[in-house]
Parts: structure tokens; sequence; C-alpha cells
């Protein structure tokens, strides 16, 4: 259910993306092969709305052209014109020629009838594409071994060579015990291990072009690297070109051998990947390049047991079954918690850090009684001097109000059907409060979040996604909670949007002198927000303490790891 990684293997994928940090490097390696050229690719809506504007480009074999953009920038619709997979009350118009045995041969990318039937051999064979969140985009109901084979049959594969080319391909991705992972379901992978069978299934095809939609969104620093760096060495090892998508651009620069800036459709820089950072042209580059987090709010003075501690949590130990008996008793459980103690201040921040599979979400899970019944939760977990592990079921629905979450996922956690006024004043709604006061209670709710009060009557797609971010705050701030936990609520978004978020989330905690407990894998994020912080490993706490010593002196080898991959990017 997760990934576990030594310290030597970390430090070793840490080293190798160190070492690989010129992206002239690439370019000089690439071939001359031309692979594919875009020219003017224009996307317009129904309505007249410009969502992408003259995209040009070209791409060569062995390289990697980085597309990077704000959310809305028109980075991923143009990558799935490509493949024909925009709705068809959209009108595309451009060139987009793909080199064939007989040269470059000139793809439909027009919404018509005859395009799916000429893309079909396109798709996946000559042009492959790992999607952004792989929970989303594997099926839920079928195993690895039957995902990965439906792409071997689409390539002719004979099916008595599928399980051994699978085991292959998982080898290649670098899965560890292939044979186990093929029997799993995506829910009994880790988020590292679903990039890996998506790129896998990409791969089975053997494509000339790889598009890369934001690949590493919501994975841990170390992964982000080691998910890169195995692209980047697959596409040498399959001589493929690739398109990275990303929002992400430390990871672009030193990835990519030449990018493009897109805002609200629009190309602002296009050029070298070193030339356009280490001299960028236009402001709105600059800006991205340059992102301020700003500064967290100083600590107060801490009081191990006064009126102003709102967590308290002792030796707190999740365990999970891994393996029941015939009669459905469980017989081995695997410890995803160990002995974690943490204390929190009314007004204060933890961050809680570690790669995936760490205990980070589970712990998360736990204080918000949110964990299954299957789940075994030892230790006492004390919310404003009430132990809630002793509450009635009665006692605790009333008490929640107290301790709200935020989830990594606003269009998950959000129900679709229901308009942001439903969504935000649902809670208040379970709690019998009257129609008028719980409509004032949402609008109040809605300025804080800083969204306007005719948002009300939108639903969830009609937002962006910070604007669903918000939302999701909302409804968790119309309870008044003293403690509220966030898991990666900024891992989806876009820089800009992130540093929007978060000077928010600090707005929010000195205006009402809210309690975080914040979930991160950007360790940017956990310094200009959160006074304390907490580094797991392997559901074990290494190291805890404040955050400006913990950043500036770390003590654990593994706190140091993380903060070098960190600083790195």
């Amino acid at each position: 259910m997760r990934l576990i990684r030594g310290a030597l293997d970390m430090t070793d994928n840490i080293m190798a993306t160190e070492q690989y940090n010129a992206p002239t490097e690439n370019l000089n390696r690439a071939q001359d092969k031309l692979v594919l050229t875009v020219d003017s690719l224009s996307i317009t809506t129904a309505t007249g709305i410009q969502l992408v504007d003259e995209l040009s480009y070209e791409l060569r074999q062995g390289q990697t052209l980085a597309i990077v953009g704000e959310s809305g920038s028109g980075k991923s619709i143009a990558s799935l014109a490509l493949l024909g997979l925009l709705p068809e009350n959209l009108t595309i118009k451009g060139e987009v020629q793909l080199a064939s045995t007989a040269g470059m041969s000139q793809l439909p990318i027009a919404n018509d009838k005859s395009r799916n039937a000429a893309l079909r051999a396109i798709r996946g064979q000559r042009i492959g594409m790992v999607f952004q969140e792989p929970m989303t985009a594997l099926n839920p109901l079928h195993t690895v071994a039957k995902q990965i084979a439906e792409s071997l049959r689409l390539s002719g594969v004979p099916k008595k060579q599928w399980r051994a080319t699978s085991i292959a391909l998982l080898n290649d991705v670098n899965i560890t015990d292939p044979s186990d992972k093929l029997n799993r379901y995506p829910h009994e992978l880790s988020g590292g291990q679903r990039q890996r069978v998506m790129i896998a299934m990409a791969l089975a095809q053997q494509p000339d072009i790889l598009i890369a939609d934001e690949p590493t969104t919501a994975l841990d620093v170390t992964l982000q690297h080691e998910i890169l760096a195995l692209l980047n060495d697959l596409k040498y090892q399959h001589n493929m070109a690739m398109i990275l998508i990303s929002h992400d651009l430390n990871l672009v620069r030193r990835y990519s051998d030449e990018v493009i800036v897109m805002r609200q459709g629009q190309t602002i820089e296009q050029g070298q990947t070193s030339a356009v950072f280490d001299q960028p042209k236009a402001d709105y580059t600059r800006t991205l390049i340059q992102q301020d987090f700003g500064q967290a709010l100083q600590p107060v003075a801490d009081h191990a047991d006064g009126p102003s501690t709102v967590l308290k949590v002792s030796n707190l130990n999740v365990q999970f079954p891994i393996e029941k008996s015939l009669f459905g008793s469980t017989k081995r459980w695997f410890d995803t918690v160990e002995a974690v103690d943490m204390t929190l201040q009314k007004g204060q921040a933890l961050g809680i850090v570690g790669e995936s599979g760490s205990g980070k979400t589970t712990i998360a899970l736990a204080l918000s009684q949110l964990l299954g019944n299957q789940a075994r939760v030892h230790g006492q977990i004390v919310v404003n001097g009430q132990d809630i592990s002793a509450l009635s079921k009665k006692a605790l629905r009333n008490f929640r109000s107290q301790i709200q979450m935020v989830f990594q996922d606003p269009f998950a956690s959000i129900n679709p059907r229901m308009t942001v006024m439903q969504i935000v004043e649902e809670g208040l709604l379970v709690q019998g409060v009257d129609k008028d006061a719980r409509q004032q209670a949402v609008m109040e709710s809605l300025a804080t979040v800083h969204l306007p009060s005719v948002f009300a009557q939108r639903y969830p797609h009609e937002l962006s996604g910070g604007q669903r971010q918000r939302v999701a705050l909302a409804r968790a701030l119309i309870m008044k909670p003293s403690l509220l936990i966030l898991d990666e609520p900024t891992s989806a978004l876009d820089s800009t949007t992130q540093v929007t978020v978060v000077s928010l989330l600090r707005e929010i905690q000195q205006k009402l002198q809210i309690s975080y407990v914040f979930i991160s894998h950007d360790l940017k994020v956990v310094h200009a927000l959160c006074q304390h912080i907490m580094v797991l490993k392997q559901g074990a706490c290494v190291e805890s303490g404040l955050t400006e010593d913990i950043f500036s002196q770390p003590q654990h080898p593994y706190a140091k790891q993380l903060l070098k991959a960190s600083s790195t990017q």
C-alpha cells in the first residue's frame, strides 16, 4: 500500500538528479530527426473564447519540450488536441505534422467525423500520454495486469506474452516485485507506484512521442525527481521525444531542453530552457520564476497544558489488517503510524512532511476520526481538553464542528450536483440552523475566503481549481472550528494560485486564531505557513521542532535528505 525507500536509495536518487543539472546536455544528445511540428494551433469555444491562440513549435527525437503556465493557460488542451481528445463543441485550427516513413504526414485535428478514425492508429502507438491523476485515469475495478494487457493487446502483442511483457515494463519503470503488483488494484498502490503503472501502460505501445501531463503533481519531492529522472532515462532508452506539461518551474528547469510559457492561451515566451530561466524576457515569466510565498506568522510561547493548547496527541498508533484468516479474523497487522506525539497551540500551524506512505494522511484521518472500522487506533487524542476517542457517536457528532478537514482534491470532495451555497451550508443544515441564518453564514464564510457572493449559485465545474479549494475551505470555516486539518490543499494548484491560497490561510490563521495541522510534500509552502514541523518516515516521527530550526539545522539524516532534495529542485 505504500512505497518504502531506504535512506541510501533516496540519497542515490538525489545524487543522480544533481548530476543531471544541465538542460543543454539533453539538447546536445538529442538527434536532429524532426518528429512533430505544430503550426498556429488555435482552439476556440462555441462562444468565441480563445483557449489557445496560434501555438507553434517543433519537437525532435530525444528532446523534452516543457509547456508551463497557470491553470487555464491552455497547456493541457493544446496537447489533448493532438490526439483528438477535446469536446466536439470546440473549434480547432492549425496544422500538425507527424514524422512517418514517407516524411512528415499531416494529422487531422479539426473536429469532424473522420478525425477519430484517422487518429485511432496514432493514439498510444505513435503518441502516448501519461495523465495528470493516475487514481482517476486508472480503472479502479481492474488489476494492474488487466490494464497493462489492454495496451499490449492494442499494440498487437500475443496474449501468451502479456504477463512476461508486463513484468518487463514494470521493471523498466523501477517497480519492486512486479509480479506481485500485477495482481493489485490501483487503490492498493502508493501514488508513486500508480504513476509508474501509468508510464508503463504508455510505454507498452512503444510511442515515438510521450506527453506527460503534470506527472508529479501529487508526489513528494523525492518522488518528483525520481519520476522525472525515470522519464528522462526511458526517453533515451526508447528513442522518444517528450512533451512535459507542468506548473512546477523548478522541475521544468532541470528536466527540459526547451520551454514554452503560456498565459490565457497566449505564448508569452519560448526558447531554450537555460536561456528562458537565466534571462527571461517577459515580466510574466519573471513573476512565475520568482514566486514569493511570504513568511509564517511568528510563533508564540508554548504552554504545554495551559488553556491555549488546542491539540495534544500522545503515543498515537494506527494499524491496518494485511492478512485475514479463512473466517475473516485478522492474522497480521501493518503498523502505519507508530508512537506519534504532538502538541499544537491556539493560532499555530504544525506542518507534517514526509515521503509517500509515511503516514501523513493516516494521522489526519485519525485526528478527525475518519478512519474506517478496520483500522486499529491506539493512543490519546485530546482536542480542547476533550479526549475524542472517549466520546460516544452522538457526542462525537456534536463535537465534530470543532475539528474540520480540507481534503487534497476539492473536485472529488465536494458534491458536483450541489451549488456552492448548498455545499458550504451543509454542516449547518445538519445542526438544524434555520435558513436565513445559514445563508447569512455562507455569505460571511465566502467573504472570509475572498469569493464574491454571486459564486453562491455556481456549481463546482464552473470554478477554477483555486476557487474550488476556497469553497472547500469556506465549508470548513463555517463551522467555526478551533482545529483545521489541511491535507495537501495546494498540491494540485499552480504556483501563482498556491501563493494566493497560502496567503489566505495565513490571513485566516491570524484573524480567527485557528490552529492548523498542515500536511504537504511542498516544503516551500510548509516553510511559509507553519511555525512547527514534524518529519515522518515509515510511520514514525524522526524529527520535530520549530520550522526555522529544522530548515536551518536539521539533525536527522532523513530530514537533511528531504531538505536537500527540496533545495536542489
